[in-house]
């Protein structure tokens, strides 16, 4: 019998929603293992029913199960593509070819080091094992210059979240940037007391409301500035120009998971010029969110480019790289950096849009990527690649914000650009348990108890938010005294986040 279907083997067919791994590799294996089915035969059957799900679902056969669910997700808005080899597997047949051929064809192997890079773990006793493993993997790969794990690390894909690797100047791993490419966090802060937030809470939740899109079908309508759209590299390559009428409609909105818009109080803690800002207490406007549709597609399709180009064991497949010295390096390059203009701009347009409906305008406007990679130099000189997966940039002086969850305070910091944490900081509390996890072991009417008694109104969200599946952010941020000076606090007040879609997930 053959080895069992991998996940990389069924991303040459289709750009399967992770949340759907699982419930695609269980299907596939148990046809494979059990009915005897070759792959190839698998990989027909799968490619014709995510073509046409409706006809599978409304059928007895041995995919009825999962062609409705991946029918519900289509006619929810929510896209289960077709890759060009899917394409081609459904008028040819027997053009399929599995991963292993396909890494024949076209791959270059390579071996992990036998001997690991050491690497600096922040709050190691309250890191769960997997991520450890995933790092000591990501640290063993033969581009890879320096590591470092952050407080709020836990498994993820490929690197952990809360994980920081450099690599050689000219290799970029796009699976240790993400899926939610330049996901990032904004700040606002207007110059009006906190008491606005007791006097006029239903006027702060409207203007919430109608500013506000979110989810994989989230579309905006009118925009505040669409100049990100002017930019020559929406020209650069084939799918760049594909998605872009796809990221205009989407300009604006925000995506699911963890991703928030919301209202909450700034306390400044003494006068501080690099942040300009008085001591004392304002209401504040704080979001977090990436490149949405356009940067989930870029990295999907260079992710599945990088591990054909460059063949992994298994326990580090997806950490396969891209050489910046081809043609596929230097598209993926222009396409992060693009994501990057593009999540900075969607921001900009809910900030902005928000504060005109208010009529104010803010006196201080604090942003930062994570989920990026960025060209720098180790403090002993060598210039590298850094890939922050779930990391803030915490270089000297830099200013950042970590947020804690929806009933957690987050923090404005000022980077110390310590050496061990490759001037890096967390990028939140980190979770403590998985999405799935979360909906059987939390219940909505005690996450609803700790919101009423911390004071918040929550609009959206669901059970996989809940502030019991997150680390306690103070623990966090104490973990990280060596990293990042704390220059004020931010406490949520009243939190919009996607409406509750179990069908939905994210990887951080």
């Amino acid at each position: 019998m053959e080895t069992e279907i991998i996940i990389e083997e069924l991303r040459f067919l289709a750009n399967i929603p992770q949340k759907l791994d699982n419930d695609f590799l269980r299907i596939a294996n148990g046809l494979h293992q059990r009915g005897k089915y070759t792959k190839e035969k698998i990989f027909v059957m799968l490619v014709k029913m995510i073509h046409s799900p409706k006809k599978y679902a409304l059928s007895r056969n041995k995919l009825t199960n999962l062609a409705k669910t991946v029918y519900e997700l289509k006619k929810g808005g929510n896209e289960i593509t077709l890759t060009d080899d899917g394409k081609e597997l459904l008028v040819n047949e027997e053009a399929v070819l599995t991963l292993a051929q396909k890494d024949s064809q076209q791959g270059k192997q390579f071996d992990l080091r036998e001997e690991k890079l050491h690497y600096a773990v922040f709050g190691k006793e309250q890191i769960e094992e997997g991520a450890l493993l995933q790092m000591e993997t990501a640290v063993s790969l033969p581009i890879s210059i320096a590591g470092a794990l952050m407080p709020d690390a836990h498994q993820g894909y490929g690197l952990p979240i809360g994980g920081v690797l450099a690599t050689e100047a000219d290799k970029v791993i796009p699976y240790a940037i993400g899926v939610d490419i330049a996901c990032r966090m904004c700040m606002s802060v207007f110059d009006i007391s906190p008491d606005y937030l007791k006097r006029e809470p239903h006027l702060l939740k409207k203007i919430l409301l109608e500013n506000t899109k979110f989810g994989m079908g989230g579309e905006t309508g009118r925009k505040f500035d669409d100049s990100v759209m002017d930019r020559p590299e929406w020209g650069a390559t084939k799918i760049i120009r594909n998605l872009k009428d796809k990221a205009y409609r989407q300009l604006g909105s925000s995506g699911t998971g963890n991703h928030f818009v919301e209202w909450g109080i700034t306390e400044v803690f003494e006068d501080d010029p690099l942040l300009d800002l008085q001591k004392g207490i304002y209401l504040s406007l704080l979001s977090h969110s990436g490149s949405r549709g356009f940067g989930g597609n870029i990295a999907n399709h260079y992710s599945k480019l990088a591990m054909q180009k460059t063949v992994l064991p298994k326990q580090a497949a997806h950490l396969a790289w891209l050489d910046l010295n081809t043609e596929e390096g230097q598209a993926y390059w222009i396409s992060m950096n693009l994501a990057g203009n593009y999540a900075s701009a969607n921001h900009h347009e809910i900030h902005n849009k928000i504060a005109k409906q208010l009529g104010e305008k803010p006196i201080k406007m604090i942003e930062n990527h994570h989920n990026f990679a960025w060209k720098e130099q180790l403090a002993d000189g060598r210039e590298v690649i850094v890939h922050r997966k779930g990391a803030t940039p915490a270089g000297k002086d830099e200013l950042g914000i970590i947020p804690g969850s929806m009933s957690q305070p987050g923090y404005v910091i000022r980077g110390k650009a310590n050496a061990a944490s490759i001037n890096s900081a967390s990028h939140g509390a980190g979770r403590l348990m998985s999405r799935n996890k979360a909906f059987t072991n939390t219940t909505r009417s005690e996450m609803d108890r700790i919101l009423r008694d911390a004071g918040i109104e929550l609009i959206g969200g669901d059970l996989d938010e809940s502030p019991m599946v997150y680390k306690n952010i103070d623990q966090v941020i104490a973990a990280q005294n060596d990293l990042v000076s704390v220059l004020a606090k931010f406490s949520p007040k009243i939190v919009r986040m996607a409406d509750a879609n179990r069908k939905e997930g994210r990887e951080d």
